[in-house]
């Protein structure tokens, strides 16, 4: 026959077990783990495309929607051959469901100028780049795969072996 402490030991560990099992079966047995930028992108109806391959990390305020992306250096290339596109080594905004605002850091060429992408707004299957002055609309599959620095989305023909092209910011 057991004794009494014997059975307050059993009791005991017992009960630990039962811990165990209840939080491990509340935090589904796994680690949590901090979302990529691509997937806080998602997370707000954007595709992963509108960044480079590449970040390096972010910081988003979930209240104020206030986000950095980070990147090794800048990074700059052509899409289809018409646009050329430059992100610097740091991205900054705020964020909402369809929504990207007060953006810097993001370029595009215009004729011989380069003026920064202040907005972009997803309605439906399009997005909506704006530079303050005038907007361009493109659909979102041209957005499902992320370009590479240096090459856009044409990098198997331009650079053999792939890798990622950042220049250093200055």
């Amino acid at each position: 026959m057991p004794t009494q402490y014997q059975t307050t030991i059993s009791l005991t560990i017992l009960s630990l077990f039962h811990v165990l099992i209840v939080t491990t079966v509340v935090h589904g047995g796994a680690t949590t783990t901090t979302p990529t930028a691509y997937e806080v992108l998602q997370s707000y109806d954007f595709p992963i495309g509108i960044l480079p391959i590449g970040a390096t990390g972010y910081d988003l305020d979930t209240k104020t929607g206030k986000f950095n992306a980070y990147f090794k250096g800048s990074c700059s290339f052509s899409l289809e051959g018409s646009y050329q596109l430059k992100y610097k080594s740091k991205i900054s905004g705020v964020i909402e469901k369809d929504k990207l605002r007060n953006l810097s850091g993001v370029s595009v060429k215009i004729l011989f100028m380069w003026v920064d992408i202040v907005e972009v707004v997803r309605k439906g299957d399009n997005l909506q780049f704006s530079v303050g002055i005038a907007s361009a609309g493109f659909g979102i599959e041209n957005f499902f795969e992320c370009p590479q620095c240096g090459c856009g989305l044409d990098c198997n023909r331009k650079i053999k072996g792939g890798g990622e092209h950042f220049v250093s910011s200055s």
